[in-house]
């Protein structure tokens, strides 16, 4: 299956560290982009399976908005028979209190998946992975954290919300919280799957 490209626009810096970092994990490709022009030119490309977007960054009535509408609500068509069309491209509104009254009632009517902040960490997982099978990016969604790999367990088992202290991201929950300490070895245990990931791919290249 061809590799995951997740688009974030969102210019909150917490925001941006906590689902990169959690998205990361999954080995997905993710990039980051701070405002409207640069997420209409990487849209562009055509080659992102899935866009979370922060609503603050845009509106209803922009361009953005309409471009993210058109690509979520496009059906591919099959490419064997049998095969139902689906929807190559999902995006996922991320919406802070502060917008939700204006911003709501659109994304409902048009049926465009959104997240109401704060929101739980399991919860953002399992509705990003089944946006993602409904991209066909990947096979099967994920269903709860203890559905991840050691590592993601490890994580788990850390208790991970530094951003949720911060009031910005995800709702507080206990199983979440997490002390300096641990946020230490989280951060030390994160640089490390990341050089090994480097390394792999550099090894593969030598070949």
């Amino acid at each position: 299956m061809p590799e995951v490209g997740i688009l974030i626009v969102d210019d909150d810096v917490a925001n941006q560290r906590a689902l990169k970092n959690i998205l990361d994990s999954e080995g997905w490709r993710v990039r980051i982009v701070h405002g409207e022009p640069h997420a209409l030119a990487e849209l562009a490309s055509g080659s992102w399976n899935l866009a979370i977007v922060n609503m603050a960054l845009t509106d209803t009535r922009g361009p953005l908005f309409s471009i993210l509408k058109e690509l979520s609500q496009a059906d591919t068509p099959a490419q064997t028979d049998g095969e139902s069309p689906h929807r190559a491209f999902r995006a996922l509104f991320l919406v802070p209190a502060g917008v939700a009254r204006q911003v709501q009632p659109t994304l409902e009517r048009e049926g465009l998946p959104y997240s109401l902040k704060p929101y739980h960490l399991n919860d953002f997982l399992e509705k990003v992975s089944e946006l993602l099978v409904e991209a066909g990016a990947i096979a099967e969604p994920i269903r709860s954290i203890a559905g991840f790999g050691a590592q993601k367990r490890r994580r788990r088992d850390l208790r991970f919300s530094r951003d949720a202290r911060r009031g910005t991201m995800f709702a507080s929950r206990e199983d979440y919280q997490m002390t300096e300490e641990e946020m230490v070895e989280f951060e030390r245990q994160e640089e490390e799957e990341r050089k090994k990931r480097a390394k792999a791919i550099k090894d593969r290249e030598n070949l």
